[in-house]
């Protein structure tokens, strides 16, 4: 495969770049800055701006693969400006798979939200047939930009991948959009700051190791099949309050909480049904939760 990460610069697509590196024939990264440069240095590095269709032609020309992790937004900070939201990922994508097509590009892998996608589901844990109704703009585009990779499938025969991530967590998660729990958590907890939630503390989510949902990207690049969406998750729901709990233990350290009025963009339970992914992509997650916490806190404290 010679393969290009969009978005190869963050938290995800660094941990994706280690994992291909030296596996597949060619191996390139795109973003607008490298989060943890010295991770990259025997990756070739093009810099750009997503919505810059010319600096998307430069990384992909060449490429078969194209995996697609580029998030310019939050589930929060989508809600804020929808249209900026729209404009940046949906036409931004949308300009992606017009670059795929004009250079021949076989297979596009994308990162999906499997938090924000189905709404308030109707069937726990949620399967990939489940109803989509986003409570947010950024599912919004999600679910747009999975429709459009079906289009293009079905137009111009580019194939494709979606990998509906739950909520991913590990090291290299620096929080800076005030995305992820967990390190966000860690962080205020190692520097005694409170932490703030909002409610009571019992809405729940999926929590996946990186290093799983790396092993699910790679599986997708090279899927044979006829299902092309994965749900990618622990398949287990934890309260905030239980995460808490669970910090707690690894770090040997009390958490000092600060509660906050609900939001309504806060689905009260999300957990995935992962069992398509087990049985046809052949992924299962492997990292024990607490592991995952303990690795990612001794990662932080040698920061």
């Amino acid at each position: 495969m010679r393969c290009v990460v969009l978005g190869g610069g963050g938290f995800i697509g660094t941990h994706l770049c280690r994992k291909l590196k030296g596996k597949v024939a060619s191996l390139k990264a795109f973003g607008r800055r490298q989060s943890f440069p010295d991770a990259l240095k025997e990756v070739e590095w093009f810099q750009g701006d997503f919505n810059d269709p010319s600096s998307l032609a430069a990384a992909i020309e060449g490429c078969d693969v194209v995996f697609h992790l580029v998030n310019a937004t939050t589930p929060s900070s989508a809600n804020v400006d929808k249209v900026a939201d729209v404009r940046l990922n949906v036409i931004g994508s949308l300009q992606l798979l017009e670059v795929c097509r004009a250079e021949n590009v076989k297979r596009v892998v994308f990162a999906s939200s499997g938090g924000t996608i189905y709404g308030i589901p109707e069937i726990l844990p949620t399967p990939e047939d489940a109803p989509c109704w986003p409570l947010t703009s950024y599912g919004i585009s999600k679910l747009s930009v999975e429709r459009y990779l079906h289009l293009y499938s079905y137009l111009y025969g580019i194939d494709y991948r979606v990998v509906r991530v739950a909520n991913p967590y590990g090291p290299l998660q620096v929080a800076s959009k005030n995305q992820g729990v967990i390190a966000a958590f860690l962080r205020r907890m190692l520097s005694d700051q409170p932490v703030e939630i909002w409610g009571d503390g019992s809405v729940a989510r999926d929590y996946v190791y990186v290093d799983d949902v790396v092993d699910a990207l790679v599986l997708a690049a090279s899927h044979i099949g006829e299902d092309s969406i994965f749900n990618i998750g622990s398949g287990v729901a934890r309260t905030i309050n239980e995460v808490i709990g669970s910090l707690e233990a690894v770090t040997g350290r009390q958490c000092r909480v600060i509660r906050r009025e609900g939001r309504m963009v806060d689905v009260p339970v999300s957990v995935l049904d992962v069992s398509r992914a087990r049985d046809s992509l052949k992924w299962q997650p492997r990292t024990p939760f607490e592991e995952g916490l303990e690795h990612t806190f001794r990662w932080l404290l040698k920061r």
